[in-house]
């Protein structure tokens, strides 16, 4: 599960926890990114996400960190990260990666978007305001049941029943900026890591 966690907060918790009990996984990779090829660098620096990070998932055994791409000066795509992935593990082993809706959505847009289903599957979760009915038809015809994901190393599209929480980082920044609160949005460590380090407040 990759992105910017920026900062990670429950929808992200509860969407990769749901993904692996539903789908069986070994495990969920949180791989926080350093600077992503598909869009503008985040303001915060990755070493502060990959710090908050660590203290999202601390004390889960289903989840582990890969913190290879947040400690990279190069930008990174997803082709990139399941290129790595691939040399790390063996061509052999089913690579499952968590999506929400709304990124599916966007797939054909990402670099070398055609060879991504060559290196893994996709697991995708229900995201609030995004329908089902706009997956474009070559994607659609990608639409497996979970037994896939164990049958072949990638190529299947998998749904997956999610809670549905409105909470992005971005809407989370901007509380922070405004002096909101932010409590129960994400977890205690994490906000308290962004107090102390002064993230997000508006400038002064």
């Amino acid at each position: 599960m990759g992105g910017t966690f920026d900062p990670p907060h429950y929808a992200h918790l509860r969407l990769a926890e749901e993904a692996r009990v539903a789908l069986g996984l070994d495990t969920v990779r949180w791989i926080p990114s350093g600077r992503p090829g598909h869009r503008d660098a985040p303001a915060t620096s990755a070493a502060h996400r990959l710090a908050m990070v660590k203290l999202a998932i601390a004390g889960h055994p289903g989840f582990t960190l890969d913190e290879a791409e947040a400690r990279s000066a190069a930008p990174t795509f997803t082709i990139d990260t399941f290129r790595r992935l691939r040399a790390e593990l063996g061509p052999a082993v089913p690579l499952v990666m968590i999506i929400g809706m709304d990124s599916l959505l966007t797939l054909p847009t990402w670099r070398e978007s055609e060879r991504l289903p060559d290196h893994a599957h996709f697991a995708v979760g229900a995201r609030p305001g995004y329908d089902a009915a706009a997956i474009p038809p070559a994607l659609a015809a990608r639409m497996r049941g979970p037994e896939a994901l164990v049958a072949e190393p990638g190529g299947a599209i998998v749904r997956f029943e999610s809670t549905l929480l409105a909470i992005s980082a971005s809407s989370i920044r901007a509380t922070i900026a405004r002096g909101g609160s932010a409590r129960y949005l994400l977890p205690a460590e994490v906000l308290d890591y962004i107090g102390s380090q002064g993230l997000y407040r508006a400038p002064s």
